[in-house]
């Protein structure tokens, strides 16, 4: 790995989520402290990684954490969590959290989407029942929203330019899993669900494919 981590190295992760990044690198056996303000989600990554004394959690945002002493860590990791938290604090607080030689890990997956043409024979149904799905950036879009990740880590003179690893993959889903897929990408109305539902069947055969970009940027600490 490019941050160059070992068994015994510690990792601070923001934002774990449901911990999907979490239990990945616990498998390693790295030593990690994972923060997220949502109960659920803290309440899950415990219940994923009892089988890994070294992975600890934390109920509290990165900007409200402030452990009483701070070890230093070999890495600060962040899985689409990273762009929610102000520029001006997350560069900063990174950087006194990490060790001389530590690096920024950022794991980027963004929006899954189909083909042009597929999303235009869901659209209608979009605006209609749930508007905030009416949005598609594509191939090239997406590239130019991590260029501008990398560019900002850049720009806070915090870090060294990211070495990059970008991966572009497919995804089959059936239909039903396409909808609890779409009800995790927006927050939908709970009365507009149904009829969203019926109308994206209505448009859909049995399965539908969707492409995404995914990229690991990895910063040293200057």
């Amino acid at each position: 790995m490019i941050a160059r981590l070992s068994s015994e190295s510690s990792i601070l992760e923001i934002g774990c989520g449901p911990g999907n990044a979490t239990v990945a690198f616990a498998q390693l056996g790295y030593a990690m402290t994972c923060l997220d303000p949502n109960q659920e989600f803290c309440e899950l990554v415990r219940s994923n990684c009892m089988d890994y004394p070294k992975v600890e959690v934390h109920q509290t945002s990165f900007e409200q954490w402030n452990p009483d002493i701070v070890k230093p860590y070999d890495a600060v990791l962040a899985a689409n969590a990273f762009h929610w938290i102000a520029p001006e604090v997350k560069y900063a607080k990174a950087f006194e959290m990490l060790k001389e030689d530590g690096h920024l890990v950022l794991l980027w997956n963004l929006t899954p989407e189909p083909d042009y043409e597929v999303y235009k024979h869901l659209e209608a149904v979009y605006a209609e029942h749930a508007p905030s799905l009416v949005r598609y950036e594509g191939k090239a879009v997406q590239a130019e929203i991590l260029e501008k990740f990398e560019q900002e880590t850049l720009d806070s003179g915090y870090f060294e330019k990211p070495v990059i690893a970008q991966t572009t993959s497919t995804v089959t889903y059936t239909v039903d899993d396409f909808l609890i897929l779409l009800s995790t990408l927006r927050r939908i109305e709970p009365k507009k669900k149904e009829a969203l539902f019926r109308g994206v069947r209505e448009r859909l055969s049995e399965r539908i494919t969707l492409s995404f970009l995914s990229e690991v940027q990895v910063a040293r600490r200057i």
